[in-house]
């Protein structure tokens, strides 16, 4: 009789323990499922997503519920634009070399550019000026006076090397950012030249995020306007072409007419570089670029 009182006695303990380690298993179980970042504690240095310096994760007691919006894929944004045909008129001279896309004249990507701090704005430098000089407003479809958004500095090259010199800085900027809206048209920006047949300029590089476009039949920046903007979707139909004449030797090249669509801003601000017999200029002057704003 003694006995089975013992045991009743120690049931409930038994029960209790039992029910204890169930307890606390499932919560180890748990705690495994979880992701390592909730599992940080309170200022244990986490490296950024971006790798730009260390995040601290706090523990907090507040349940944070996350909503997940649809992202406009970047294929949206580069699409076709419809109506637009491209033809493409004879080079003079023979072609560039080195080829196009290891030139540091016609493929700025090799140069690289950094920001600058200089005034994001329209600059009056004073002095003559050639009417007939491409207007920056003629980027856009409704022939807007741009919102710098950003301004650089392109690097200089250094001949001898074949190698990237130092950042240009006179002028201070040598490539713009100008605000854009992602998916907007892009076109070429009139001047008072023609390179014959009705056409404006010739393109002279393109991949799918940038474009050269000259402002003579020549084929290198030593005579006339170059223009660069970066930062685009140039028209497949366009950038195809452009590669078909690019591979067959470049007798060839794409011609544009004036105010004829080219591509679309990738994002919100495309860049832009102007040259004047290879000569970085600043396209921020008004009496040069924006004449009359």
């Amino acid at each position: 009789m003694s006995s089975k009182i013992s045991l009743l006695a120690l049931r409930p303990g038994l029960t209790l323990l039992t029910l204890l380690l169930i307890g606390g298993l499932a919560l180890a179980v748990g705690l495994a499922s979880v992701p390592t970042s909730v599992h940080a504690s309170a200022g244990a240095p986490i490296r950024s997503v971006d790798g730009q310096g260390d995040a601290a994760i706090r523990s907090s007691d507040v349940l944070t519920t996350y909503v997940y919006l649809p992202l406009i894929a970047r294929t949206q944004v580069c699409q076709p634009i419809p109506g637009e045909s491209y033809g493409d008129f004879p080079v003079n001279g023979g072609p560039t070399h080195p080829p196009a896309e290891e030139h540091p004249d016609l493929n700025l990507a090799l140069r690289g550019y950094e920001i600058t701090d200089a005034d994001k704005g329209l600059v009056d430098y004073g002095g003559g000026s050639d009417p007939n000089a491409p207007q920056l407003p003629g980027l856009f479809a409704d022939n807007r006076t741009a919102t710098f958004s950003a301004v650089y500095q392109i690097y200089g090259w250094d001949w001898e090397c074949n190698c990237r010199g130092a950042l240009i800085t006179d002028p201070e900027v040598t490539l713009a950012g100008l605000a854009t809206t992602p998916g907007e048209t892009l076109h070429v920006p009139e001047s008072g030249y023609s390179i014959g047949g009705g056409y404006e300029v010739l393109v002279l590089y393109a991949t799918p995020e940038r474009i050269t476009l000259k402002y003579t039949p020549d084929d290198h920046v030593i005579q006339g306007y170059t223009l660069h903007v970066e930062n685009i979707c140039v028209e497949p139909s366009l950038l195809a072409l452009y590669q078909t004449w690019n591979e067959a030797g470049r007798g060839r090249l794409p011609a544009l007419r004036a105010s004829q669509a080219f591509g679309r801003a990738r994002g919100d601000e495309i860049g832009v570089a102007v040259r004047d017999r290879g000569a970085f200029m600043d396209p921020r002057s008004s009496k040069d670029w924006w004449q009359g704003r």
